[in-house]
């Protein structure tokens, strides 16, 4: 066991600090070697999220750039550019200009592990976002300062407010005429019902936007627009020379001197143990597009971003200091690599460490796995792992045996719970176009489902599968994706249904008769759960007080698990 080093616990998260005092947890041996609590300490794991086109995936693509993962950043909107948004990977959302999936990246910054996910705005892929989340130690979240708090933004922080998730917040585009800063400031305290600790400022908007000034550094950084290419080039400008910048930015610079002096006064200063609580939030300004505001953002995602945290388990909590590995399927990926039509599990590792050969326990199953491959990510870039630790991401490559929500273990029977499934309230039927492509249907259907992309019911009655989704877009994806991954062209014909509800009774009797007697709506999911499809609100009143002993659930985790009745 290696020596800790003088500064050891200066660097470590409470958690931590716990765990080596303790060294021993309710039987389990607790790993104390320097070395590998230094590695955990390094982990910083977040989501962007925001409301569509509030520049998202721009300040993602603009955090991989001041990273060093890559050298030039690209395009989110132009459809004919030669260069796309690295988080941007699939064919439609290169051509739309949107993320419709969530991308996983890695990247190292001062000698920080910073496992970073670009979540979907659009609320038609709200699910995906939902479950990210569930994978994440904190979220970054991202307002259009033209717009302020938006309806999708809102439903994201209620997600993050209920997990407890701290939240760092970044206003974009003060390039542009937006609303004054204190107004803004306002408005997300009110909504994120916690006070904002600015640790930047913005000196004007606009045209006449100067800069930010850096509220913990007393120094401003002068705006000068960027495009695709990082610049070492900025001036940084001292606040002990304040009448020469007045001079030089008039009463833009007065003005935000005056709010930084006033805002200082009645803010709280900033407690990191109250960040990590949920109950403040760091406030940042910037303009993603011109690289401007990034750089701030990302030193205080390394400074003050929570390390991997402890973990409730069904039968226990699980720490992550833990010598024994595990971790959640939280995302599941098909085609990511065309040539190879593969199918990636992405897990969240929850404790110990990650060597390659190892294999894992699916506790759904009882079944041991072993993965012929494990990535890290740069979206749909891969690099072979070599040794991951607690709070890292990564990628096996399945052909099957794994779903959603899946606890994976070195043998121990744990079950981590969280992973929400809603019920969809939008449904079609998929008619094939080429009855000869019916194989290669089933199995996009198949692996989609599985995915989560779309819910993928199969009904008692009948052959024709039945497709459930939260928005109208998620049936374009579907439908484009079918065709470009699998060469199935499908058309979809609207159902008559419009809601539905997974079903359960504590009289097995009971339910069996209940399902006998209504064959023509029973469908299962891609779990093999049981569902009830109704045609309207009021149906489905009708059938709660015609059947007061089965249960219908709005939500449900994987592997059938049950949640919310009625």
């Amino acid at each position: 066991m290696g020596k800790l080093p003088s500064n050891f616990w200066n660097n470590c998260s409470d958690d931590v600090q716990f765990r080596v005092n303790l060294g021993v947890n309710k039987g389990f041996r607790c790993m104390v070697d320097s070395s590998f609590v230094n590695e955990i300490n390094k982990r910083r794991t977040f989501a962007i999220i925001s409301h569509p086109d509030a520049g998202k995936t721009t300040l993602t693509e603009k955090l991989l750039l001041f990273s060093g993962a890559i050298q030039i950043a690209g395009s989110v909107k132009a459809r004919k550019a030669t260069r796309h948004a690295t988080s941007d990977w699939m064919e439609i959302e290169k051509q739309r200009g949107i993320s419709v999936a969530s991308s996983v990246m890695q990247m190292e910054y001062q000698d920080k592990i910073i496992n970073l996910l670009d979540t979907p705005g659009h609320q038609d892929f709200s699910e995906d976002t939902y479950r990210v989340l569930t994978a994440v130690d904190s979220a970054l979240m991202v307002i259009d300062a033209a717009n302020g708090v938006e309806p999708q933004t809102l439903r994201l922080i209620e997600v993050c407010k209920a997990r407890q998730i701290p939240i760092m917040t970044f206003v974009n585009k003060m390039d542009r005429e937006v609303q004054e800063p204190l107004v803004i400031m306002d408005e997300i305290e009110s909504t994120l019902g916690m006070p904002c600790v600015p640790f930047t400022w913005p000196v004007g908007m606009g045209k006449n936007f100067h800069g930010i000034y850096n509220v913990r550094n007393q120094c401003m950084r002068v705006f000068k627009p960027g495009q695709d290419r990082r610049s070492d080039q900025d001036e940084l400008l001292s606040h002990a020379n304040h009448d020469a910048l007045i001079q030089r930015f008039g009463s833009e610079y007065e003005t935000a001197a005056q709010e930084i002096e006033l805002i200082q006064a009645a803010a709280p200063d900033f407690n990191r143990q109250q960040f990590l609580a949920a109950q403040q939030s760091p406030l940042f300004f910037g303009s993603a597009v011109n690289n401007f505001g990034v750089q701030e953002v990302l030193d205080a995602l390394i400074e003050i971003a929570p390390h991997p945290a402890s973990c409730q388990a069904i039968q226990r909590v699980v720490h992550p200091t833990e010598d024994k590995l595990t971790g959640v399927v939280f995302k599941i990926q098909a085609n990511m690599d065309p040539a190879h039509r593969d199918r990636i599990a992405f897990v969240r590792l929850l404790s110990g460490e990650f060597k390659p050969g190892m294999k894992f326990k699916v506790q759904r199953t009882g079944k041991d796995f072993r993965p012929t491959s494990v990535v890290t990510f740069l979206s749909n870039r891969r690099d072979r792992v070599e040794n991951a630790y607690a709070g890292d991401i990564i990628g096996l490559t399945t052909h099957g045996g794994l779903q959603l929500g899946d606890s994976l273990t070195e043998g121990e029977n744990l079950q981590f719970t969280g992973l929400p499934f809603f019920a969809p309230e939008l449904f079609n039927v998929v008619e094939l176009r080429d009855p000869m492509r019916s194989k290669q249907l089933q199995k996009g259907l198949t692996e989609l489902g599985q995915e989560g992309a779309i819910q993928v019911f199969k009904p008692f009655l009948g052959s024709d599968m039945l497709l459930g989704a939260v928005g109208q877009l998620q049936f374009e994806v579907v439908q484009a994706r079918l065709e470009s991954e699998y060469g199935v062209k499908v058309r979809l014909a609207p159902s008559r249904f419009t809601c539905a509800r997974w079903v359960s009774s504590d009289k097995p009797a009971e339910l069996k008769r209940f399902i006998d007697a209504n064959q023509n709506r029973m469908v299962t999911d891609a779990a093999d759960t049981q569902a009830f499809l109704a045609t309207s609100r009021f149906d489905l009143e009708v059938m709660e007080k015609r059947w007061p002993d089965i249960r219908f659930h709005p939500m449900r985790e994987h592997a059938g698990l049950l949640l919310s009745s009625k």
